[in-house]
């Protein structure tokens, strides 16, 4: 991914018990060689609107995150720690290492009571990054998180949709739950060579339903 980014506007979001926190989306940068691919997966309406009710086990005590599998789209990488950069905004993975994936750090840590927070980039310089094909998942499908204690948190998906960047749905991205839930988000949407970015985000909403 190239070394500068693009942003479209900040959205100011409570998360993880924070009253106001700036949150990047929708602006991680890609050249327009890269463009040239075919477009990557995105979720169909009715993938959008199955939110799901299902069961969810006791959340897991709080322990640090150290990887990410998601089977389905055959995605592995490590998790790295991401904090605030200076604007208040959440960081992002470095650009140089895109197919790294990021936890918010300060917030829930992924299988603990709450709504945890994971971000990738989409694509970079050279080619698709870890989260390129993340609008291809579906209801059903799961994610692992496996922790510094030793165990796995298995997360079950709800529900995925892309939503317009100037129109992000912060509450529900983002908004705290009684019960352990994920959130993995990456750019999504058109992808505009005017501003070098893409104009909106695939998120997936996953709640916790096992642990290895």
């Amino acid at each position: 991914m190239a070394s500068s980014y693009s942003p479209l506007p900040r959205i100011k979001v409570p998360i993880a018990g924070i009253a106001s926190l700036g949150v990047l989306v929708g602006a991680w940068f890609t050249a327009d060689g890269v463009r040239a691919q075919a477009a990557p997966p995105r979720p169909p309406a009715a993938t959008a609107k199955a939110d799901a009710a299902g069961r969810t086990i006791d959340p897991l005590p709080v322990s640090r995150p150290v990887n990410i599998r998601i089977p389905a789209i055959q995605v592995e990488a490590p998790l790295i720690g991401l904090g605030l950069l200076p604007d208040g905004t959440l960081d992002v993975p470095p650009g140089n290492l895109p197919q790294l994936a990021g936890w918010f750090q300060e917030g829930t840590a992924p299988g603990s009571a709450g709504t945890a927070v994971t971000a990738g980039h989409l694509d970079s310089a050279t080619g698709p990054a870890v989260f390129y094909n993340l609008g291809a998942l579906r209801t059903g499908n799961t994610v692992e998180v496996d922790r510094e204690d030793g165990r796995t948190a298995v997360f079950t998906v709800d529900r995925v949709e892309l939503v317009p960047g100037d129109a992000f749905p912060d509450a529900r991205v983002y908004g705290q739950s009684d019960r352990p839930e994920l959130r993995v988000i990456t750019c999504g949407g058109a992808y505009s060579r005017t501003t070098g970015t893409y104009q909106g985000n695939t998120v997936v909403y996953a709640r916790l339903t096992g642990v290895k």
